[in-house]
């Protein structure tokens, strides 16, 4: 049943083994992800310095982080787009050198504006990594292997932000938080310059072609076809509302250590750590888990999506009742490995529901769905929050969006079996 259904996105299956080169162009995709998101998060890392250095409030610190994800929401869509044109390879290439460019300007900022403007330039190269990123992916590789791909090249994300948090916190702590920015800014740029030597844009056509996708991508369908089914559109918003959770936990659990649990710059980081590479590790066990259930009924994968809202909620809340200890650690630790779980069903169900000569465009559009309902507005409306009521009272009100991102994929699942069944039926007329 599900290889008729979720043929639609693919244009058709040819090698049903992934392919040593397409695991090749997965890592160095996966290393620009690492340290893409090393970038993002190396600031929360040191919160606490610069929170002294400048005397910010926590609202002001909240728009640093989320400046880099409204710059991501607002030009992912057009930016996705001409590297659908121009070509993934060398739009890659290009936002990696930027990013880590703008790292770089950060670590010279002098003051709170300075550095305000220098991570909004870090959000404009990274704005369309994701999308651009996944869609050459996935381009490679077997379409039966998506929500396990789309998981598991997300979660570079994730070890990024462990990375960023982790060794931003000790470069931080023993060389002051602008050797933290110089080194994350100097490796992105040498990942910069080796990636187009290995990845080339002849060789990705070449195993496209062999994963069954090659030749789709000369007929473009028309860009309404992104919001062209009902499933599709609230996989954007549910996705979205789910990520808004695990933004604000990315940003803001640094901090809630260090004040909560009384650790130093160091340790918080150390423990922020070990709490993101949980969330990595279940985004990608998630992944994988949706792709087995979904073998035979692809409306399974949405059922786990709602499972692992409803998860992180019940996580969350029960850890926010206990009083600061390894109790709490423990439900923070459970929650951290569900919330970002529904990336995997989520990019499946917008591969399975676009044309894939759109699918760089069809994930800028859920990375834009991602940001501006989630990944911006997580971190910068929990920061007001917290200037109001405390940072542990702006971490129990995360719960009721969990919920309503459980509401809204239960709401997909009802049409996502009948708009498969149209996609593949205008494959097959085409």
């Amino acid at each position: 049943m599900i290889a008729p259904l979720e043929r639609a996105g693919v244009g058709g299956e040819i090698n049903t083994r992934a392919t040593t080169y397409g695991w090749v162009v997965f890592a160095l995709a996966f290393g620009l992800l690492i340290s893409d998101y090393m970038a993002r998060q190396v600031l929360n890392a040191v919160f606490p310095l610069l929170k002294a250095e400048w005397s910010l409030s926590d609202a002001q610190l909240g728009w640093l982080s989320g400046v880099v994800a409204i710059m991501v929401g607002l030009l992912t869509f057009p930016l996705s787009l001409l590297a659908d044109r121009w070509g993934r390879v060398k739009s890659l290439t290009l936002m990696a050198v930027l990013w880590s460019a703008a790292t770089l300007l950060c670590a010279a900022a002098a003051s709170y504006s300075q550095m305000l403007v220098g991570r909004m330039l870090v959000g404009v190269g990274e704005a369309a990594y994701g999308s651009v990123g996944i869609a050459l992916v996935i381009s490679v590789f077997p379409s039966r292997m998506r929500a396990t791909l789309s998981a598991a090249f997300m979660a570079g994300g994730l070890f990024g932000q462990v990375l960023g948090v982790a060794v931003g916190g000790e470069i931080a702590g023993t060389y002051g938080w602008r050797a933290a920015f110089m080194a994350i800014g100097i490796a992105g740029l040498v990942l910069a310059i080796l990636f187009p030597i290995v990845v080339r844009e002849g060789r990705v056509a070449t195993a496209s072609s062999a994963s069954g996708v090659g030749g789709a991508e000369f007929k473009r369908p028309p860009l309404k076809s992104l919001f062209a089914s009902r499933s599709v559109k609230l996989a954007y918003v549910g996705s979205g509302l789910q990520l808004f959770c695990s933004a604000a936990l990315a940003a803001w659990l640094p901090t809630y250590l260090g004040r909560y649990h009384a650790m130093s710059v160091a340790e918080a980081g150390r423990m922020a750590a070990l709490l993101f590479v949980a969330c990595g590790v279940g985004m990608i066990l998630c992944g994988i888990a949706s792709d087995r259930v979904a073998r035979s009924r692809p409306d399974r994968k949405i059922l786990l999506a709602i499972g692992y809202c409803i998860g992180t909620a019940m996580a969350l809340s029960a850890a926010m009742l206990c009083t600061p200890g390894i109790t709490q650690l423990a439900l923070l630790a459970v929650a951290m490995f569900l919330v970002a779980g529904t990336t995997g069903p989520a990019g499946a169900m917008v591969a399975n529901l676009t044309p894939v000569a759109i699918h760089g465009t069809a994930f800028a559009t859920l990375t834009l769905a991602n940001n501006l309902i989630g990944l911006a507005p997580g971190p910068i409306i929990t920061g007001w929050t917290a200037d109001r009521v405390g940072l542990h009272d702006a971490f129990q009100m995360l719960p009721i969006v969990g919920l309503l991102a459980a509401g809204v994929f239960a709401l997909a699942r009802q049409s996502y079996l009948a708009d498969l069944t149209r996609m593949a039926d205008a494959a097959d007329a085409q």
